[in-house]
């Protein structure tokens, strides 16, 4: 064994680190349960994080290598983060509303305790993910190819799991949506990452987008977000559905671009 792993280390940290989290995410299931899951939903970012621990002090690494240190100028980007994903949802969903015809209208009776518990509750969703398809894999593929083969390969295990579900499959629409969005998500995130060089950075982005997706603007009128559109419009041809999607994520390019080049990004990486 002792031979195989001097022989072949990069695979060797591959095989360990897929192991670690498979055990991760296992031990998560039996765990995040009952009145923890209810109140705690942590449970499975906790396991990853010790995980990817673990996996840098292997190769004599620390946590900082990922940004996943206590600095406060990593930290920062956490909240950057949340405000720039929030914003670039919004961007897009005005610009649908342009091209559709649709209107925005502020909630007459807004829940404020449930959009500030939805934070709470959407962190461990976006912090999992983030550390399985942007974490330790992610960085170490980089690594033993390059940028692009890594974002390649993480893009598309990102939409695989977005698109393989019961409810995605049935509908056409929803599996040319995700096709499409999930990738310029995963680019987006990805970025972040590069250009912080602190996961935290996609974590708030992710976060941010999530929220936003459920508490800024919606189309139910209960008070869970802040806007809601009265007049949500269907497509029942794909010429106009296609023209919103890639209007719709030419603005995630957009802001993705606009991090990639972002100056002040330089300075908080300078400073960390």
């Amino acid at each position: 064994m002792k031979k195989v792993i001097k022989n072949y280390p990069n695979a060797s940290r591959f095989v360990l680190a897929i192991l670690l989290f498979v055990v991760a995410l296992a031990l998560s299931l039996f765990i995040n349960v009952g009145v923890v899951k209810q109140y705690f939903p942590y449970t499975t970012p906790i396991l990853l994080f010790i995980a990817t621990w673990f996996l840098y002090k292997g190769e004599g690494k620390t946590l900082k290598t990922i940004g996943l240190n206590f600095s406060l100028r990593n930290l920062l980007f956490l909240p950057l983060g949340v405000l720039i994903g929030a914003f670039a949802f919004f961007g897009a969903k005005y610009l649908r509303a342009l091209l559709v015809g649709e209107t925005f209208e502020l909630s007459v009776s807004i829940d404020y305790s449930t959009l500030l518990y939805a934070f709470y509750f959407i962190l461990p969703q976006v912090a999992t993910e983030e550390l399985l398809f942007r974490g330790y894999l992610f960085k170490k593929t980089i690594e033993v190819s390059n940028v692009v083969i890594a974002n390649v390969i993480f893009s598309i295990l990102f939409t695989l799991i977005h698109v393989l579900d019961e409810g995605v499959l049935s509908n056409l629409g929803m599996i040319v949506m995700l096709s499409v969005s999930i990738p310029v998500g995963h680019l987006l995130f990805a970025t972040g990452l590069l250009k912080s060089k602190t996961l935290y950075f996609p974590i708030g982005l992710h976060l941010g987008n999530n929220w936003a997706t459920r508490h800024l603007i919606s189309s139910d009128i209960s008070g869970e977000s802040i806007f809601f559109i009265p007049n949500t419009v269907m497509f029942d041809t794909w010429t106009p559905f296609i023209s919103m999607l890639m209007l719709f994520n030419g603005f995630y390019l957009l802001v993705t671009f606009l991090i990639w080049k972002w100056n002040v990004l330089l300075f908080f990486r300078s400073k960390t």
